[in-house]
């Protein structure tokens, strides 16, 4: 990628860096183009190619509906109308079997995740030197072209989703009835000195148990998107190797791509479900 010969534990570094955009330690900002920079850049760089590679297919995704909810008609369904109708009839039923309050929110916001993490999620499935080879011969020094593997990726999508479970919580239930859920459970008693001795208790659990919601959430995608694309890598290194690791590492390839694409469609799914299930524990009231 470079115009050398790589080691094996270089071109994996090297698929495994973002194009990092920062600011280096003489105050320029610039993007990186050694791991030495993405390093000296730190905590407040942003990933260009996580950033634009999301943007692009969500805007892939509203175009593509858009188009088709324009052009649906009321006869026999094309087969791409008919497609998009089983797949928004799926999420409906989805919803309706684990959101129990009411929120018209929710069926819109369960069918943007899944079909927006999908999408990010198949980007996996493209060969790992395609996009980074074309990004080099353009005089870009890294790409990495699955969105979900990048942790700030994630974790921007299930903050997004906390933010709408403390909002949703707040709303339904008032100041009073969120800090009470907060305070006063699980332990409990009639007895007030009993109270105030459990509250900080119930307080430190509680919010354990509201904060671990969206680490969860980010940690599973990212981890299983990032075992993933370090797998393919992996594969991709035997290429090199010899004609006959080469010859095994495409059947490899081929075999992980095939069981992949359950994969990448199951964490898709697993995303939104919880997200419903979340949103659905925001509505609920606990007296």
């Amino acid at each position: 990628m470079t115009g050398e010969t790589l080691t094996s534990s270089q071109y994996i570094k090297h698929h495994l860096t973002n194009l990092t955009f920062g600011r280096l330690s003489d105050g320029t900002w610039t993007i990186a183009h050694t791991h030495e920079q993405v390093k000296e850049m730190g905590f407040w760089a942003v990933h260009l190619d996580s950033l634009g590679i999301a943007v692009a297919l969500g805007i892939l995704f509203l175009w593509l509906f858009r188009r088709v909810a324009k052009r649906a008609t009321a006869g026999v369904p094309g087969g791409l109308q008919n497609f998009i109708e089983w797949i928004v009839e799926f999420i409906d039923n989805t919803v309706r079997g684990s959101f129990s309050g009411r929120n018209a929110l929710v069926a819109p916001l369960a069918l943007t995740i899944f079909i927006w993490v999908f999408l990010m999620n198949f980007m996996d499935l493209l060969a790992v030197d395609h996009l980074p080879q074309l990004a080099h011969e353009s005089g870009i020094p890294f790409l990495r072209a699955v969105p979900t593997a990048d942790p700030n990726t994630t974790f921007g999508m299930s903050l997004a989703v906390f933010a709408l479970i403390i909002f949703y919580s707040i709303k339904i239930k008032g100041i009073g009835g969120f800090l009470g859920e907060l305070t006063l459970q699980p332990f409990q008693a009639k007895s007030l000195w009993l109270k105030i001795v459990f509250l900080p208790i119930n307080l430190f659990l509680e919010t354990i148990n509201l904060v671990s919601k969206p680490i969860s959430l980010s940690l599973r995608l990212f981890g299983n998107m990032y075992a993933g694309e370090m797998i393919f890598i992996l594969i991709a290194t035997m290429y090199g190797a010899s004609l006959l690791l080469g010859g095994f590492g495409g059947l490899l390839q081929i075999g992980w791509a095939i069981f992949h694409i359950l994969i990448i469609t199951l964490q898709a799914f697993i995303f939104m479900v919880l997200t419903i299930v979340y949103l659905d524990m925001a509505h609920q009231e606990h007296h």
